[in-house]
């Protein structure tokens, strides 16, 4: 089978410090950039248009993007929920499933993919590094078409970061907020075994509970964690 194309372009919804981070990233890797603030319709409109397109604004304005434009784009999913900030968001207080699956049923039709969450955003500004440096951060991809991970993949290690395939889209619960792997310092290894721990940690029992409750019908009640 072909390898996916290349991501040759790259569009970034969202002109905060995050999305100023990964765009300058992009760049740097040699990809042609377009970034958008969330009142400039043009630019908008240009970003939906490349090769991968970015979501980083917060995430309780998801439902302010253009899910239209967005039919059948590749998709990066590099939002949190932070109910600390945003106040809670029912959407999101369902611990069965992950804030990157509720995107994606809005989103209906875009290849959603996760990944860029976890890192805080002074280690995307100072941390990537070339290939082979054994200082080297890592993140981890999660999405449920392979040839669309393994480009998010190609993306990430072009722009300065070791990939680590996580599964598909609902295993993106395993690096969001309130996880070890969030924000954590950590190799491709470490994060990893990082990963493959989760569900011995506090939040992964949360979450295998909801999940279980869910497929035998019964209800999980809302939980703080997020």
């Amino acid at each position: 089978m072909a390898p996916p194309p290349p991501i040759r372009s790259v569009g970034v919804l969202g002109a905060g410090r995050v999305g100023r981070a990964l765009a300058q990233l992009a760049r740097d890797a040699g990809l042609a950039v377009t970034i958008a603030g969330s009142q400039d319709a043009e630019q908008i409109t240009a970003a939906t248009t490349a090769d991968a397109v970015i979501l980083a604004i917060p995430l309780a304005k998801y439902r302010t993007l253009p899910a239209p434009d967005l039919n059948t784009a590749l998709v990066i999913d590099a939002m949190n929920y932070w109910w600390e900030l945003d106040g809670r968001l029912p959407d999101f207080e369902d611990a069965s499933t992950s804030s990157s699956e509720v995107v994606a049923a809005f989103l209906e039709g875009a290849r959603v993919v996760k990944a860029f969450n976890h890192a805080s955003v002074w280690e995307l500004e100072n941390l990537a590094a070339a290939p082979g440096d054994p200082q080297r951060r890592a993140l981890a991809v999660a999405g449920d078409d392979a040839d669309d991970v393994a480009a998010v993949a190609a993306l990430v290690d072009a722009m300065g970061f070791d990939p680590v395939p996580a599964g598909p889209l609902k295993e993106g619960v395993r690096f969001e907020p309130n996880t070890e792997a969030f924000g954590a310092d950590a190799t491709a290894q470490e994060l990893q075994e990082t990963l493959d721990d989760f569900w011995e940690s506090q939040r992964g029992r949360v979450v295998a509970r909801a999940r279980a409750r869910t497929t035998t019908g019964m209800q999980e009640p809302p939980t703080s964690l997020g």
